[in-house]
């Protein structure tokens, strides 16, 4: 018996013991006394069991039918076998019409064996933190490597911006992988839609920190930690993923929903995905963000210029003019112009300036050096040391290099099919005018 049906009880054997009228047992229990006087007469009749429902055990009345239910699971298996119950019965409602509860689907999914119920493990316990109470006040940023095109295009990442305040999606960008431009790219998109924040709440990928052994006790920034220190921007490195959970949340919701939005959409590329993603992102919000404890907007106006901006969201760094009016950078040579400035400069210190669309400028106290292109230097050392999350971008690259230097094998081999002096001059003409030369001598 519930609870409910105890305590009926009760109030019935003191209502047959005269102990409790019927008006004050009906006001008891919120019934009518002629309701009372029947609960008393079942009492008398059958003793406790008289007041238990007659329609425990049967199925409901409200029931959904049997056709009903086939129809619910056949679409179910024919378009969203891989949905989760919650995600499932929103696209029947949106697609289809079907309006019924998530623990109704989930139930004839279990039924049927299309859905397992998944014992949970022990977790650790992680005390929890308070949401910040101004929107803007803190933003979570973090960066998500899986297959979101399922085989349809390569792997890539997600950059995910979302706010700690009101778990709203901010910003989302596909990249190929998670470098430094990329964070550029979508910051820069970040704070001319709203704004500077207060803080930027990140991992310790090298990207957001320096992570080299020996220049841990240093004061060095990375590139995009010294474009938030000159936009103002706190950037706050968490100790573990746990710190930023609410990031983390949202890539595991992603990965579920998005991925199967982009399938529905019938999306198969990066950039198709990034023109569609500010449709998804506010449908997300609609769904799941959550309003601030303050109506306060934290996000200040930005104060610089559209070029101070794009000299900030570079590449910076330094290089010492040679005598020969050349410095390297990038694996490329660079040679100013033989200008009276220019060869003041030699020994001095000039900033380069890497912009993300790849071009490159020189500059000296913020004067524009003229320079070009002297050579490029094509060794590449073993050593390099490519980031983990980098590798795949880096392991293409890497195949691309492969496949052009079988193309130069296969031509090198073919060229050796003929004479010695055809080798020779096929390889380095230069070589083969001395070996000839060399033969003329030993003739004489």
């Amino acid at each position: 018996m519930s609870e409910n049906e105890l305590h009926r009880i009760g109030v019935i054997k003191e209502v047959c013991n005269k102990q409790l009228t019927q008006m004050t047992a009906a006001s008891n229990l919120g019934l009518t006394r002629r309701h009372i006087q029947r609960l008393v007469n079942q009492f008398r009749q059958d003793g406790d069991v008289g007041l238990v429902s007659k329609r425990r055990g049967l199925p409901s009345n409200r029931r959904f039918l049997s056709d009903f239910r086939e129809k619910v699971l056949t679409l179910v298996k024919q378009k969203y076998a891989d949905f989760k119950p919650t995600f499932a019965c929103e696209k029947l409602a949106e697609l289809h019409g079907i309006k019924l509860s998530s623990e109704t689907l989930r139930q004839w999914l279990i039924t049927e064996g299309l859905w397992r119920v998944r014992k949970r493990k022990q977790k650790k316990v992680y005390q929890p933190r308070y949401r910040r109470e101004c929107y803007g006040d803190l933003v979570q940023i973090d960066g998500s490597h899986h297959d979101w095109f399922e085989g349809r295009s390569a792997k890539c990442c997600l950059l995910v911006f979302i706010d700690d305040a009101t778990s709203q999606l901010m910003s989302l960008r596909f990249c190929e992988s998670e470098s430094s431009y990329d964070y550029m790219n979508i910051t820069r998109e970040y704070i001319d839609n709203y704004g500077k924040p207060t803080a930027f709440y990140s991992d310790k990928h090298s990207v957001f920190k320096v992570n080299s052994p020996s220049r841990k006790s240093s004061k060095q920034m990375t590139q995009y930690g010294r474009i938030l220190y000159e936009l103002n921007i706190e950037l706050i490195c968490a100790n573990s993923s746990q710190a930023k959970g609410r990031v983390e949340r949202a890539n595991r919701t992603l990965q579920d929903r998005l991925i199967k939005e982009m399938r529905l959409a019938g999306i198969n590329t990066i950039e198709e995905a990034n023109a569609w993603l500010p449709e998804f992102m506010a449908d997300f919000n609609r769904r799941f963000a959550c309003s601030a404890y303050s109506s306060q907007d934290a996000h200040r106006p930005v104060q610089e210029s559209a070029i101070e901006l794009d000299d900030m969201f570079t590449r910076q760094t330094s290089r010492k003019v040679s005598n020969s009016l050349t410095l390297q950078y990038d694996k490329i040579i660079y040679l100013l112009d033989p200008t009276e400035k220019a060869k003041r400069l030699v020994n001095k210190a000039v900033m380069i300036y890497d912009y993300p669309d790849g071009t490159i400028a020189l500059r000296y106290c913020g004067e524009e050096l003229t320079y070009s292109v002297f050579d490029k230097l094509r060794s590449v050392q073993q050593g390099d040391i490519v980031n983990n999350k980098r590798l795949g971008a880096a392991l293409a690259f890497a195949k691309e290099n492969q496949a052009e230097r079988e193309n130069t094998y296969d031509r090198t081999r073919n060229a050796r099919k003929g004479s010695r002096k055809a080798q020779v001059r096929a390889m380095n003409p230069r070589v083969a005018d001395e070996v000839k030369f060399k033969s003329s001598l030993t003739r004489e």
